[in-house]
């Protein structure tokens, strides 16, 4: 049987179980289970649900953007989105690297979320909301790069959910194994 566990990677900590040669924190001080990979990568910048699992299959199938497994992610972003940026984050953005694919993307109120180390800046004179996006790719910081080609800079990014996979109850460096279907 597959083992599949769910951890809330805290901001900060390297997406990787060996540190080769920084000083950043690595999934190996948060889970102390031999065997076990990440299924996917999340930026040291950025926190919320990462997949491991010790099964290649189920890894490729979560992490490969061919299977398109939705991914929901919390953004923080600087300003207030309008209905054209929400507009175009809905119909695709063009990046550098070429057009991503449609996002689902929604205005939030703030989130209950734990507080961040170190603390998102804050800025008197400009405002920020949060967006829920959710994608069915992975380019790389593909987020970030989204939201700041419409206007809209990320300043805190979690991701949430992974297909039926979510955060719900796991703090910051927590983690919980389930049964992997």
């Amino acid at each position: 049987m597959a083992r599949l566990i769910l951890l809330n990677k805290p901001h900060g900590v390297l997406c990787q179980f060996s540190a080769d040669g920084s000083d950043k924190p690595t999934l190996a001080q948060y889970v102390p289970v031999p065997g076990v990979y990440p299924a996917g990568r999340l930026d040291t910048d950025s926190e919320g649900l990462l997949l491991l699992t010790d099964d290649g299959r189920l890894q490729a199938r979560i992490a490969v953007p061919r299977f398109k497994l939705p991914k929901t992610y919390l953004v923080q972003v600087e300003g207030e989105p309008d209905a054209a940026a929400l507009a175009a984050l809905r119909g695709g953005v063009r990046l550098k690297d070429g057009m991503t694919r449609p996002a689902e993307a929604e205005l939030i109120p703030a989130p209950e979320l734990w507080s961040r180390d170190p603390p998102v800046r804050f800025r008197k004179t400009v405002p920020d909301s949060w967006l829920k996006l959710t994608l069915r790719e992975g380019k790389n910081r593909q987020v970030r790069r989204m939201t700041a080609a419409v206007g809209h800079p990320t300043l805190r990014l979690v991701r949430w959910q992974i297909g039926d996979w979510a955060l719900d109850g796991l703090a910051p460096g927590e983690w919980r194994e389930i049964t992997a279907n």
